[in-house]
C-alpha cells in the first residue's frame, strides 16, 4: 500500500515526521525555478519583438503600396510615356542604341 505522504506531495519532496515539507532536491528545484522564470522573460521579449516587427512590415507595406500608386499616377501622365505609346518603333531604337553605348563604354576598362 502506498504512504499517503508520498503520493500527496511532487515527485522531488518528501514529508518529514513534523509535517513539513523538505525538497530532496533543493539545486535542481532551483535551476528549475530559475529556468522557467527566464524562458517566461525570453517568450515575453520574443512577443514583443514579433509585434513590433509585424507593426513595422505593416507599416512598410502600406507606404510601398501609397508610393507605387503616387509613381503610377506619375508615369500615366509622363511625357515619356506618350511618346512611347504614340513611337513605339522610334522608342525601340532609341532603347536599342542606349543599350549598345552603355555595352560598348562598359566593355572598354
Amino acid at each position: 500500500m502506498a504512504n499517503a505522504a508520498s503520493t500527496a506531495s511532487p515527485a522531488s519532496a518528501t514529508k518529514t515526521s513534523n509535517g513539513v515539507t523538505d525538497s530532496t532536491h533543493p539545486f535542481t528545484d532551483k535551476a528549475q525555478a530559475s529556468l522557467h522564470s527566464s524562458l517566461d522573460k525570453l517568450a515575453e521579449s520574443a512577443a514583443r519583438a514579433e509585434q513590433n516587427i509585424r507593426s513595422t512590415a505593416s507599416d512598410s507595406a502600406d507606404n510601398m503600396a501609397a508610393r507605387k500608386a503616387q509613381m503610377d499616377a506619375k508615369w500615366k501622365s509622363s511625357g515619356v510615356r506618350k511618346y512611347a505609346i504614340e513611337n513605339p518603333v522610334a522608342t525601340a531604337g532609341i532603347a536599342f542604341a542606349a543599350g549598345m553605348l552603355v555595352t560598348s563604354l562598359l566593355r572598354k576598362k
